[in-house]
């Protein structure tokens, strides 16, 4: 009796592991199918690009950086990747795990040392949120980087639920139908900003990253701190995606279907000079009641 339940046992378990290789397959595929599209879709990547991709230890950053050196490899056009991560030298900060993950890759990376961390606590009261100061350091930083090693492209790992959010933060605290593009040129025109995780939902990322096992490394600036706009944002998604499902993927396709002429921006659209077509020599009805 015992051995027949062992073998039972052992049976589940290994239609259990070919089940979770089969999802795991299908996740592999549709995220590589999602940055494949959304490299042709934007043209993200050209031939001879030296992309920098940026990686801070966060599960979608190393997605992002997994799946281009995957697509490389069957990509129709050559291009290098040159990962770069930043250290910007939080207390209890691990030093060494990106380093040596990088390391097994096999591609050049750099790590890139700023204390933004106490310029950050220097300029930002206790409780305020560091998000705004901290990204904007952490961005001149790799921008000037980006310039300094020749890059063509800076690849963020930014995803649809991000570009999702923004579009809300833009609306609810600044006033601005605007969100995230999947390309982007910078403020001075200098550099190339490309997303190749625009088509892929977080959950996706999170999932794949759980799977691959990435050496984590997780934000303790911002990712601590309470009652951010963006995570009320996140919480308001979330709670709409449980009641409607599939709604945050209607929303993000409505970023790529505007219709500036039913909007309100006089400089997407020439209001003042729409014209209609009328019949000049019409008249004016004798009767009051009009029998149509």
């Amino acid at each position: 009796m015992t051995a027949v339940s062992d073998r039972s046992t052992e049976q589940a378990g290994r239609r259990d592991e070919r089940k979770g290789r089969f999802e795991f397959n299908k996740l592999r595929k549709r995220l590589r199918r999602q940055v494949g599209k959304a490299i042709a879709d934007f043209n993200l990547v050209e031939p001879g690009d030296r992309v920098m991709v940026c990686v801070s230890g966060g599960k979608d950053s190393h997605a992002m950086l997994e799946l281009l050196i995957a697509l490389r490899e069957s990509a129709p056009v050559s291009f290098e990747i040159v990962a770069v991560t930043l250290d910007q030298k939080q207390p209890g900060y691990p030093e060494d795990v990106l380093p040596e993950y990088l390391e097994t890759l096999n591609i050049p990376f750099y790590i890139l040392e700023r204390d933004t961390y106490s310029v950050v606590r220097s300029v930002i009261p206790e409780g305020k949120t560091t998000c705004g100061l901290c990204s904007r350091l952490r961005r001149g930083t790799l921008y000037g980087f980006a310039e300094q090693i020749g890059a063509t492209k800076i690849a963020l790992g930014h995803h649809r639920d991000d570009i999702v959010e923004t579009a809300f933060l833009n609306m609810f605290f600044g006033g601005k139908l605007k969100a995230m593009p999947a390309k982007l040129k910078s403020d001075d025109g200098r550099h190339i900003v490309i997303r190749p995780l625009a088509y892929c939902r977080e959950s996706d990322l999170a999932a794949y990253a759980e799977a691959m096992n990435f050496p984590i490394i997780p934000c303790n600036l911002c990712g601590t701190q309470e009652n951010l706009q963006r995570q009320e944002v996140k919480q308001m998604l979330r709670a709409w995606e449980k009641q409607y499902p599939g709604r945050t993927e209607t929303i993000f396709r409505s970023l790529g279907n505007v219709a500036p002429s039913h909007l309100m921006d006089h400089d997407l659209f020439d209001f003042k000079s729409l014209q209609g077509s009328v019949d000049d020599s019409a008249e004016l009805p004798d009767i009051r009641v009009v029998n149509l």
